[in-house]
């Protein structure tokens, strides 16, 4: 059954918060930026915020959660927020990650969003 969550409330909202943090930090630590389409840095991180309060990690809000046998969750394709596959393969190669919100300043400044 789908948890809901309420997003207006103080716990996601304080989620947010943190999570803006988190991507923050990423960004400064790999030299990347924010996508330039403000709203797809708001929904990648408001789908970071909410898996991480219900499955208790930031699983990437791109890719499909799944309870395995012993309870637990993991993404299909092991994409937890930043994933490898974003910081070996699709940024240095594409410019982007899957979910678009970490670019490199490059590909921010050369494409139309």
């Amino acid at each position: 059954m789908m948890q809901q969550i309420d997003m207006s409330s103080p716990e996601f909202l304080a989620e947010m918060e943190k999570t803006k943090k988190f991507t923050d930090k990423i960004n400064k630590q790999f030299g990347y930026v924010y996508n330039p389409n403000d709203d797809v840095n708001e929904g990648v991180i408001m789908g970071l915020a909410r898996h991480k309060m219900l499955y208790g990690k930031r699983f990437c809000p791109c890719f499909m959660v799944e309870e395995t046998d012993n309870g637990k969750y993991k993404s299909v394709d092991d994409r937890v927020c930043p994933c490898p596959q974003a910081i070996e393969k699709e940024i240095p190669e594409i410019g982007k990650c899957h979910c678009g919100v970490f670019c490199t300043p490059e590909y921010a400044a050369n494409n139309d969003f």
